[in-house]
């Protein structure tokens, strides 16, 4: 189901509000450039600077922009079961196609405490939900042990999007999993490495950018072409670098963006822009690869 690329998609703003022409621009560009589907609502779309409010609108809006071309994979998650339950039925009436559940943070439960947060979100919906696991974020992972329960007693969780940057996970809930659980790279750098071991597909931030050559990678990678994969790979491998290099998620895929004419450079509090230097760096990368 879920096989394929996926955009992070970020959430344009302008004047402190939610630019919804440019959100549709955006959408509109990922569909027509290959991708399989959405993510709205993401770390990359600024979701904890979003209010509620805003969050399901982003959800409405997407789905609408959407239009059935592709999965639109709410961002429901939180580190408050009864927010993230909450979250995940606004966005099924909304009519998002699947949900993602990134695991709770801050607050560290513990394995049981994961298994139950997961299952009382799966409970609550019919949508099937790709669990999200990204330790340098949360302070935890999702243990192998807590996926195959939940594997085992929700059908509905039937994916993870892996961002803790080990191929070897992969291999092991291989292992371990259902044969139709879905793994998916939640970095762009680790797609071809994690769709080596039985991968599906990616998560992508960089395809904000360039969907048309993400989605590429990912579907030679599907159909056993490595070696056309690996060429697109190691072609747009120094702008994944340049992203996890410069700054925090999303500050630099939103300033790449804003250069190549998508979207203002807006980002709210916490996040502040580029530094000179920095952007500086980020303009080369992006024309030595041709995409400015």
């Amino acid at each position: 189901m879920f096989a394929g690329t996926h955009t992070a998609i970020i959430t344009p703003f302008r004047n402190g509000q939610i630019d919804e022409p440019a959100l549709k621009k955006l959408i509109d560009f990922q569909f027509d450039h290959g991708v399989s589907g959405v993510v709205p609502c993401g770390t990359t779309g600024e979701s904890p600077t979003l209010d509620y409010d805003e969050h399901e609108r982003v959800i409405q809006l997407t789905v609408e922009y959407t239009n059935g071309r592709g999965l639109v994979m709410a961002g429901t998650g939180s580190n408050s079961t009864r927010e993230a339950v909450k979250m995940t039925e606004e966005a099924e009436r909304a009519g998002a196609t699947a949900i993602l559940q990134v695991a709770p943070y801050y607050n560290k439960p513990t394995p049981e405490g994961l298994f139950q947060h997961f299952k009382a979100v799966a409970d609550s919906t019919r949508l099937p939900i790709m669990l999200y696991s990204i330790p340098g974020r949360c302070g935890i992972e999702i243990g192998l042990d807590v996926v195959a329960r939940l594997a085992e007693a929700c059908p509905n969780v039937c994916a993870i999007k892996e961002a803790g940057g080990n191929p070897e996970r992969v291999s092991k809930m291989k292992q371990i999993l259902p044969t139709h659980f879905e793994i998916l790279s939640g970095d762009d750098g680790l797609t071809l490495p994690f769709m080596s071991v039985g991968g599906v597909g990616v998560v992508s931030v960089a395809s904000n950018l360039i969907p048309q050559q993400i989605s590429d990678m990912v579907k030679f990678a599907l159909a056993g072409d490595f070696t056309s994969a690996g060429k697109l790979h190691h072609q747009y491998y120094p702008l994944f670098a340049a992203f996890l290099k410069l700054s925090t998620n999303p500050i630099p895929i939103k300033a790449a963006m804003a250069l190549a004419g998508h979207c203002d450079h807006e980002l709210r509090l916490p996040l502040t822009p580029l530094e000179d230097a920095k952007l500086k760096e980020l303009k080369e990368t992006l024309h030595k690869l041709s995409i400015l």
